[in-house]
């Protein structure tokens, strides 16, 4: 009965006027960003996040929410109409999509996606609705040796299921644990890697390293490609799928939004890591698996049901354990903090309107979704024809003002503009961005969590193994490292992120 009377609250909450516009506006924007390649939901939460900063909370949240989820929503619709995947996510949809497309069948396709996002999103909120809160209150338990630990095997999952060169990535998270350690000690208030630069005392502002290594080294990225876009469909009809595409669709939505919704909860998996597993398991239960990457509409129900149930499980360890399972969750840690908001398991106690009303706002945000992204279809394929260097100038107008209203500092703007060199050098490198980040954001809270808990033990460090919560996260992060670690499996490893 609590959990009718959460959800009761969290409906009075999500159903106010102004929190259902801002809803309305993050699927709106969401949708847009996920139809134009390029602007990925990443970039965008990273260029938003100076706006939240005059919000209210939920508002905020809920509006930065429904951006991430309706991105899954969109990026589906380049992916079949251009063969381009508008978010990285849908880049399976693109195999078999397209060809759909190609057969006269985008209609079909773009409704699965869509039936498909729906009703994965519909059954993932209730998971978080269902599974937040009982592990909230074990969070609640936890100590400074166990958030520490928690906060290690965070890093570490973050670090095996990035994609790319282990190395790289270790390398990438140590770069991220050292940034956010530059400023004042708040221990000894000590100054410490700030090399004589009095504007990063205070420590290197998240809004602009997160604004920098992903929308500016996006655009960067971007103004490379040359390739006009081939818009194929340029009219799309018979939206509704037939009687036998439903027979074959329901068993891989099934599929993919219970594998979605256990991807998402895991550290660095999210929307991404679910798409490409429901591809894969689709194509070797299905009876069609014959059809895959030449036009079978499974192909495009189950990493479309996966990517969205990912999405929304991926707020479960956000919500509860204040962890950030994936690079936007680390955004959305980012928002909290600018609001004021300690990002953990104290939110659901201190602050059940913003809980209840966001998980509620993901329901209406699904519906909304589904409600406006089939008859706008017209809409987006427009706007698959602007030309990029036709953006590219006013989104980085607005990334400055952003950065620059959050402090009235020059010295910010240009900070952003070395992270986006920064983030172009990486992407080049072939190291992903997203480690960084998460590393940038726990390095002080790991920190403080590491200091307290060795104050309390008075210098022991066994402290960490002594505990049975954190001496299991920590054993389970040296047995990840210590698999990984084996050649076989690393290559195994890199293949399938290959593939």
């Amino acid at each position: 009965m609590e959990i009718i009377a959460n959800l009761a609250l969290g409906f009075g909450v999500a159903l106010s006027p102004f929190n259902l516009l801002m809803c309305l506006i993050g699927v709106v924007l969401g949708t847009l960003i996920g139809v134009l390649p390029g602007v990925g939901p990443v970039a965008t939460i990273a260029m938003l996040l100076p706006i939240t900063f005059n919000l209210d909370p939920v508002a905020a949240l809920i509006m930065l929410a429904g951006i991430y989820y309706g991105a899954q929503y969109g990026g589906s619709t380049t992916a079949i109409l251009v063969n381009l995947p508008g978010e990285s996510s849908s880049v399976v949809t693109c195999l078999d999509g397209y060809q759909m497309a190609r057969q006269g069948r985008a209609g079909p396709a773009l409704a699965t996606a869509a039936l498909g996002s729906f009703f994965a999103g519909c059954v993932a909120t209730l998971v978080v609705a269902m599974f937040a809160p009982p592990l909230a209150e074990v969070a609640l338990k936890f100590g400074p040796s166990e958030y520490f630990s928690l906060m290690v095997l965070g890093l570490v999952a973050a670090v095996v299921l990035a994609h790319g060169s282990l190395i790289k990535a270790i390398c990438m998270v140590l770069l991220g644990l050292m940034l956010g350690l530059v400023g004042t000690d708040v221990n000894s208030g000590v100054l410490r890697f700030a090399f004589g630069v009095p504007e990063i005392a205070d420590g290197i502002g998240f809004v602009t390293v997160a604004m920098g290594m992903f929308g500016l080294a996006e655009i960067i990225g971007n103004l490379e490609q040359k390739g006009a876009r081939e818009v194929f469909t340029s009219k799309v009809t018979h939206l509704w799928p037939t009687r036998e595409d439903f027979k074959r669709i329901w068993k891989p939505i099934l599929r993919g939004t219970f594998l979605g919704s256990a991807l998402g909860i895991l550290p660095g998996g999210g929307a991404l890591l679910s798409s490409f597993g429901a591809y894969t398991l689709e194509k070797k239960v299905s009876k069609y698996s014959h059809e895959f990457g030449k036009g079978a509409i499974e192909g495009v129900a189950a990493p479309e049901s996966a990517n969205n149930a990912g999405a929304q499980t991926s707020f479960i360890p956000l919500l509860t354990l204040g962890i950030p399972s994936n690079a936007v969750m680390a955004l959305m840690i980012g928002a909290m903090m600018i609001q004021g908001i300690a990002p953990g398991p104290q939110v659901m106690t201190e602050r059940p309107q913003l809980f209840w009303g966001m998980i509620v706002s993901m329901w209406i945000g699904n519906l909304m979704l589904v409600v406006l992204n089939l008859p706008l279809i017209g809409i987006w394929i427009k706007l698959l024809t602007v030309p990029y260097r036709w953006l590219y100038p006013s989104i980085l107008v607005f990334m400055c003002i952003g950065v620059y209203s959050l402090s009235n500092n020059p010295f910010d703007t240009l900070l952003m503009a070395m992270f986006g060199l920064l983030g172009y050098v990486c992407v080049k490198l072939e190291c992903e961005p997203a480690p960084m980040i998460l590393g940038f954001i726990l390095g002080p809270l790991m920190e403080e969590n590491l200091r307290r808990a060795m104050l309390l033990s008075r210098g022991d460090a066994l402290v960490f193994f002594q505990k049975p919560i954190s001496a299991s996260f920590l054993v389970v992060s040296i047995i990840l490292l210590a698999i990984i670690a084996f050649p076989n499996i690393r290559k195994t490893r890199e293949e399938a992120f290959q593939e």
